[in-house]
């Protein structure tokens, strides 16, 4: 699960990196956002199921939905064979 800020939400720490690499000679940087990132093992019965019960975490603890966005990705085959 990615987390991010609204595009319309100025991101302090984004503005730092970006100053700290056009300092190092990176001018071809244009923006830089910067979020978190989870990794959730879910137990499910499906790839659905899985999606569903990410984004009500998400919704419900992980993202700040006023300011932040979030994009959920499930891997149904991971877990298999572990």
């Amino acid at each position: 699960m990615f987390v991010t800020l609204k595009p319309s939400v100025f991101d302090p720490q984004g503005q730092t990196i970006l100053d700290a690499l056009s300092s190092l000679g990176y001018e071809s940087v244009r923006d830089v956002r910067q979020g978190k990132f989870f990794e959730l093992d879910v137990v499910a019965d499906s790839a659905q199921e899985a999606m569903t019960i990410s984004t009500e975490i998400a919704d419900k603890l992980l993202a700040n939905t006023v300011i932040e966005g979030y994009r959920v990705e499930v891997d149904p085959k991971r877990g298999e064979g572990d």
